[in-house]
């Protein structure tokens, strides 16, 4: 089932691949439910949000359709002055709100082209050109030293989420496949109060024990047709993973619009 939290945050995971964002903020239900997000009363919804559209904003050609959509600047400039949000949040609606203030440089046709070629559909909700990485935080003691490695975090290019256990010290990170996992730990390192090595779990293989198949089928003759020459006669859909995650924009702009209809 859907929640606001859990919508927001595959929107942000979506936006973080450069050749989704402009089908994101072209998305009739996509952009106007992130603006109304901006009102929301969990923080964890407000940063994400936040998140989302600072991915959005990497796209200069979508800075104008998000700075003239209905609400955007003054609820970014209501966030920046509420009270009882962290600096964190804060921050980050002004580094945004700075950024759809800023005139847009013009954009040659061509590469226009070449763009809208690479975003014409999501890559499956599921990001396999991400991976996770978890590690340990000498230092993580208290809310002051989490928002610390919070804001170093945030700065680092590549990370889509991060999650703390404040009990064991470690911090769970989703990366982009290709950002080395050194850039996390100097990027915490350079908070000088604050250090982080890679967890490492080993995997136990005593006392296992391994099924064996036993029925392995017998190879195919060699004088029977190959099924390769029958190629004319198979069917295959090949739209398969982009309609896994198109059905779920679907989904998502269906529950935005059932949630903050007005």
């Amino acid at each position: 089932m859907m929640d606001a939290l859990s919508v927001v945050s595959q929107l942000r995971d979506l936006a973080s691949e450069p050749q989704n964002r402009e089908v994101i903020v072209q998305d009739q239900g996509c952009l106007p439910g992130l603006v109304l997000f901006l009102d929301h009363q969990n923080p964890e919804v407000l940063l994400a949000t936040l998140q989302t559209l600072r991915y959005l904003a990497e796209f200069p050609p979508n800075i104008p359709t998000m700075k003239n959509e209905l609400g955007m600047m003054v609820s970014l400039e209501n966030l920046m002055t509420r009270e009882g949000v962290s600096v964190d949040i804060t921050a980050l609606a002004q580094e945004v709100y700075n950024i759809l203030c800023t005139p847009a440089a013009p954009v040659h046709r061509t590469l226009q082209r070449e763009r809208r070629k690479k975003s014409q559909f999501f890559i499956n909700s599921s990001n396999k050109k991400a991976k996770s990485v978890t590690l340990h935080i000498q230092g993580l003691d208290s809310t002051d030293q989490r928002g610390l490695c919070e804001e170093a975090l945030l700065k680092v290019r590549g990370v889509i989420s991060f999650t703390f256990q404040m009990a064991s010290k470690r911090c769970t990170v989703r990366i982009r496949s290709d950002l080395p996992t050194e850039s996390l730990a100097s990027a915490i390192a350079a908070t000088k109060v604050l250090s982080a090595q890679q967890v490492f779990i080993p995997l136990n293989s005593s006392g296992v024990e391994v099924k064996q198949n036993t029925a392995i089928p017998d190879y195919l003759p060699e004088e029977e047709e190959s099924p390769e020459r029958e190629v004319d006669r198979a069917i295959s859909r090949t739209t398969a993973k982009e309609d896994s995650s198109g059905s779920w924009l679907n989904s998502a702009a269906s529950f935005l619009t059932k949630t903050f209809y007005w």
